[in-house]
């Protein structure tokens, strides 16, 4: 067992990678993972495994997420990665985020993914993979177990009536470029979506937390702490799809948010979220402590709250 894991992939923040509160984006946290996942796969002796042309490959079924510190623009940055677990057909692995100067700990992901033939078919990982694999194993740290999230089957989805309480927040279709080599949408996708209509979402929640909060922020917007992120379907390039998000809850810091994407023609889930955000001081680059006034007038944006006015609890 490796302490820290083999390094799989070293650079940067670039500017261009930061959204309105100064720090990388997450969509580009799962980017860099993603990068990060073909190394270790080359180094388990399967170089091209996620290339165009490749025979097998394998697809991401779920994915938890902490963020541990900021990373702002030109912040160097290193990955490391290793197998925490090794099936026939399946496989865990658990990789951190580091700052590049001092080591300190930016990010964990815990990715379980399973083996695939190019058309999506499971299948056994190929011959070299799993005596290489062996020697770049790694125990999970603590910082990278679950904290907020729950775990544990996705909840059922019956039909998109379900999600009449919640609020879209994404709607469009996949691009190529949203796509992986082999025409499956790429997990950063999920991720991106809720990333650029969250705010639709988080914009009322914010303002009220840092209208209630003892020091009222001058600058405020808001941070993610944690994910958990499992892809249902598998859509392609050209698919539509929709998010749709609800706030569930709130403590004394944090707000818990779901997401779902679907299909909005045909109805189909393609992956479920859970995370829980923090309101951000901007300037004291601080959470904002949800006080007790805040939490009786985010009670009603609540989603049991809203399915309750709807009479549909």
């Amino acid at each position: 067992m490796m302490n820290d894991g083999a390094e799989v992939w070293r650079g940067g923040v670039n500017a261009w990678e930061c959204d309105e509160m100064g720090h990388m984006n997450t969509r580009f946290y799962v980017v860099r993972c993603m990068e990060g996942l073909a190394v270790l796969f080359a180094y388990a002796g399967l170089p091209g495994f996620f290339a165009f042309g490749a025979t097998s490959t394998a697809q991401v079924d779920e994915m938890h997420i902490r963020f541990h510190r900021e990373a702002q623009a030109a912040t160097p940055l290193y990955l490391t990665a290793g197998f925490s677990r090794i099936g026939e057909q399946d496989a865990e692995v658990v990789a951190l985020l580091r700052h590049s100067l001092d080591g300190a700990l930016v990010a964990t992901f815990r990715i379980a993914l399973h083996a695939t033939t190019a058309q999506g078919d499971a299948l056994a990982w190929p011959a070299p993979f799993s005596e290489r694999a062996a020697a770049l194993t790694m125990d999970v740290p603590p910082e990278a177990r679950p904290r907020s999230v729950k775990a544990g089957p996705t909840p059922s989805l019956e039909a998109l009536s379900a999600l009449d309480g919640h609020k879209r927040i994404a709607l469009g279709a996949l691009a190529a470029g949203d796509c992986d080599a082999f025409g499956r949408m790429a997990p950063q996708k999920f991720m991106g979506a809720v990333a650029d209509g969250i705010r639709g979402l988080t914009a009322p929640l914010r303002e009220i937390v840092a209208r209630h909060a003892e020091t009222v922020p001058d600058r405020f917007g808001g941070a993610l702490l944690e994910f958990r992120i499992v892809h249902v379907g598998s859509p392609r390039t050209g698919d539509c799809f929709e998010v749709r998000s609800a706030f569930t809850g709130a403590d004394t810091k944090t707000l818990s948010l779901e997401h779902w994407m679907v299909d909005p023609i045909g109805g189909q889930v393609w992956g479920y979220m859970e995370c829980v955000a923090i309101v951000f001081d901007l300037d004291r680059r601080k959470i904002v402590n949800i006080t007790d006034a805040a939490t009786v007038a985010l009670r009603p944006l609540m989603l049991e709250h809203v399915l309750r006015s709807m009479n549909r609890l």
